[in-house]
């Protein structure tokens, strides 16, 4: 994953099968240079299909330069080869991620709306900390959303990103017309999925590159 800019981290739907491979080509293409993850997320089927679901998107990935991180599943990351995984505070530690998948595996943590677990995750060899979720999210049920949890706000981002330099992603019902504050706020990634699946993922695409132009160089400009 690079850390240049704010740019995007495309999460997948639940659904991949279909077409889901010629639209997730269809946003590379579009996003290129822009897009630079894309994290495989499926519930509910065991490794072995999740595997065999997985083997055309990886390749889209790789053929367009784009890291395939998979959610939750260190075991299944192993398994497929992928870049990376990214990791709930459920899951297993990151530095038990780091000794099954090596040195140079991209390794992400949730750390929701805590200062404390983001730095807890940058001590324990973590390559970026998630933040969110910052909006009302329609992919997931947030603790935010049921209101057991803070939801973050931008001057989170800017000072995680004032004081460290583990790159920061944002998550949770990120659009290209709510997105502007957590870009001018220095967040490395903005990580969607229903923002671009929900309807058409080009046009999509191309407008979170627009609105994040006119935010502003993110990071960068600090």
């Amino acid at each position: 994953m690079k850390d240049i800019g704010t740019q995007l981290y495309l999460v997948s739907p639940l659904d991949v099968g279909g077409e889901f491979p010629r639209r997730l080509e269809r946003a590379l293409t579009a996003g290129e240079g822009l897009v630079t993850a894309f994290q495989y997320r499926v519930k509910g089927i065991d490794q072995h299909e999740a595997a065999r679901l997985a083997e055309p998107l990886q390749k889209i990935c790789a053929d367009c330069e784009v890291a395939f991180i998979v959610n939750d599943s260190v075991s299944l990351a192993r398994r497929i080869g992928a870049d990376g995984v990214h990791l709930g505070q459920r899951d297993d530690p990151a530095r038990d991620a780091r000794d099954e998948l090596g040195p140079t595996a991209q390794i992400g943590v949730t750390c929701h709306a805590s200062r404390h677990l983001a730095m807890e995750a940058g001590e324990a060899g973590a390559d970026y900390v998630a933040f969110g979720a910052f909006f009302p999210s329609t992919t997931k049920d947030t603790v935010q959303d049921r209101g057991e949890a803070e939801r973050p706000t931008p001057e989170l981002i800017e000072w995680w990103t004032n004081l460290f330099e583990i790159p920061a992603v944002v998550i949770g019902g990120i659009t290209p017309d709510n997105c502007a504050p957590l870009v001018r706020a220095g967040a490395d990634f903005l990580a969607v999925s229903g923002g671009v699946w929900a309807g058409d993922e080009v046009a999509a695409v191309q407008a979170f590159g627009e609105a994040i132009e006119k935010s502003g160089p993110g990071r960068d400009s600090k």
